[in-house]
């Protein structure tokens, strides 16, 4: 297990066995990286990485310590194990090593973290705006890109195009986006909130709640984030939280043209208010117009089981491909005695089937505890739009709303949410 040449991914994957908490405080456990058995993993003593910037001779000092793993039957070394072995795991997606980041603090265990700064949108980044939140951010170029919904001080919800060189300080256009649309009746401008953006090929999609008749999902693309193009819109009101897949996936096997490559898309269908219901589908479309094969996913868990996703739930940011599965991540609502709490978890998709569950996580993730998640214009709310994520490493940073008025940014990695999501799996109950 030579480490002569450590590469990013390499001091990436140590990092991330240093830093997770539930290992063993005496030592960690490590996969080869190459030459050895990749079957076996080995025990390694914590000092060996201790701190984890030492030099490439140190590094192959520490490894003439490594002696192969024996099984322990201690459950923190049996789930330590199950952790690790899902960093094997491939990850989809274009590499991302200027990504926000911050490293989880001492002590902490969970699988995704609060950045220390946050909120790191304030409610007041433009002159106008009484709230930012609910919004989408992507790779672009060489910084990020992002469309933000920024409620202005007379409470109309608007869309807004923002840039930023690092994915923590960003400069949002005080004018609002303006769709160039062929179609007078689609492109007339009601409302618009809560947007996602997904890159598919050469073409950044934006889905929106779009206001005709009632919240439906609109739909535009841009290559330059200057110019958009909006399409009709996906579906008929009421709808909500439409998501994009980041490629085609292999149609349903039924109707003319079965079997052909298509668009995919999760959405929640709603009513005029406050939904007091609501359930993930998925739906399918060879043009980006029209949508069908239509097919439920995921509906509320039950009080008993799942207490924090027991009255709706919705897709999140775009979902992201690994060799484990689709990895989402869905907001779930509680309806307490003090009102709606909205809260985040994580599930795993069928790769060829993204309407059949494999896992989905029993606890959440994030809930509202901070100060700006409990007490905001809607009070406890936390709600994920956007998600950044480097394949080299496994890190992930999502943005995600906070008592609908400011912007937060939470940390992980994604083969610790796997493995977490697994772990803690409700679909069999």
């Amino acid at each position: 297990m030579p480490f002569a040449n450590v590469g990013t991914r390499r001091a990436a994957l140590l990092e991330q066995v240093w830093t997770n908490r539930p290992f063993s405080a005496l030592c960690v456990f490590a996969f080869p990286l190459q030459e050895r058995d990749t079957s076996r993993p080995y025990i390694l003593p914590r000092s060996a990485l201790n701190p984890l910037n030492r030099s490439s001779a140190a590094l192959n000092r520490a490894d003439r310590r490594i002696e192969p793993f024996e099984p322990l039957r201690s459950s923190i070394f049996n789930r330590s194990f199950a952790a690790l072995s899902t960093m094997n795991i491939t990850i989809q997606g274009q590499p991302l090593p200027n990504m926000p980041w911050e490293e989880r603090s001492a002590g902490c265990e969970a699988p995704l973290w609060r950045y220390s700064k946050n909120p790191v949108i304030r409610r007041d980044l433009l002159p106008t705006s009484n709230s930012i939140f609910n919004s989408a951010v992507v790779p672009f170029g060489t910084g990020f890109a992002g469309v933000f919904r920024c409620d202005d001080t007379n409470r109309r919800m608007t869309l807004h195009v923002g840039f930023s060189d690092d994915g923590l300080n960003w400069n949002i256009n005080e004018e609002t986006l303006k769709f160039e649309c062929d179609n007078k009746e689609i492109g007339e401008w009601v409302y618009g909130y809560d947007p996602r953006v997904c890159r598919i090929d050469d073409r950044w999609w934006v889905t929106w709640c779009n206001g005709y008749h009632g919240p439906t999902i609109g739909m535009a693309w841009t290559q330059d984030f200057k110019t958009f193009h909006q399409v009709e819109n996906a579906f008929l009101p009421y709808n909500r939280n439409g998501v994009l897949f980041p490629r085609k996936i292999n149609s349903l096997p039924t109707g003319e043209g079965r079997g052909r490559a298509c668009y995919a898309m999760l959405s929640r269908p709603s009513d005029t208010g406050h939904t007091a219901f609501g359930d993930i589908f998925y739906s399918e479309s060879p043009d980006m117009e029209f949508w069908g094969h239509h097919r439920h996913v995921m509906s509320p868990a039950a009080f008993e089981v799942s207490a924090w996703q027991c009255m709706k739930v919705g897709a999140g940011p775009t979902p992201i491909e690994t060799s484990e599965g689709w990895l989402i991540f869905h907001h779930g609502v509680l309806h307490s005695c003090n009102g709606y709490v909205y809260a985040f978890g994580s599930a795993l998709l069928d790769l060829d089937e993204p309407w059949r569950v494999i896992a989905r996580s029993g606890p959440y993730l994030i809930s509202p505890r901070e100060l700006y998640e409990c007490v905001g214009d809607v009070p406890n709310v936390c709600f994920p739009c956007a998600a950044l994520h480097d394949p080299e490493t496994g890190r992930i940073a999502i943005y995600y709303g906070c008592a609908d008025t400011v912007t937060g940014l939470a940390f992980g990695y994604i083969p610790e949410i796997i493995e977490f999501t697994k772990r803690t799996d409700i679909c069999a109950l």
